[in-house]
């Protein structure tokens, strides 16, 4: 297909009233992790009054924060409209990548606290590695940090040091809702 025949819409996010360009796209790796933690927050949702959306839903905050989170939990039906989502997530999921970390870290992180959303995610591809914050009086708080170890490394690890290695992420929002981080690193192994 020619470039003439098909034009794309550049993505944009709107932080703290300011336009960043959401480009370029997403790398195989990044998609492949927010695909993967999609499926398993799906599997367990399918039956449940909460939605899972992953990347490309607009998400308004207020009118100077408008962004496009990777992957996001909501169980307010009222905030989901036919274009959008106008509201607080209740959960949102953010992959890293080198050019947007800062703002996920940041500027974004502290919208999306102020909005109210409960529990926030930074997933670092290169570390393999979650990091997971709840909402506590207005500002995330670091709850934990969970890692997927490689066998050939865990095998070479003291068994106490292993003990200390966190790695299955207890989300906030279900008391039964376990997720492996193995599995959001499923099939990641990208030179």
């Amino acid at each position: 297909m020619g470039e003439a025949a098909y034009k794309e819409e550049p993505w944009i996010e709107l932080i703290d009233g300011k336009v960043f360009m959401m480009s370029p796209r997403p790398r195989p790796m990044h998609t492949d992790i927010a695909g993967n933690i999609y499926h398993l927050f799906q599997t367990y949702l399918w039956d449940k009054p909460c939605k899972v959306y992953n990347d490309g839903v607009d998400v308004y905050l207020d009118e100077k924060n408008h962004f496009i989170p990777d992957v996001m939990i909501i169980c307010n039906k009222d905030i989901i409209h036919w274009n959008a989502v106008y509201g607080a997530p209740d959960l949102v999921v953010e992959v890293l990548s080198p050019r947007t970390e800062q703002n996920d870290r940041g500027k974004k992180m502290r919208a999306y606290a102020r909005a109210g959303v409960k529990e926030y995610w930074l997933v670092s591809p290169l570390a393999r590695s979650v990091e997971v914050y709840l909402l506590q009086d207005g500002t995330f708080v670091l709850d934990a940090v969970y890692h997927d170890i490689p066998d050939w490394e865990s095998e070479r690890m003291a068994p106490e040091d292993k003990a200390e290695i966190r790695t299955e992420i207890k989300v906030s929002l279900y008391d039964d809702l376990i997720i492996h981080v193995r599995d959001v690193f499923h099939k990641i192994d990208y030179q």
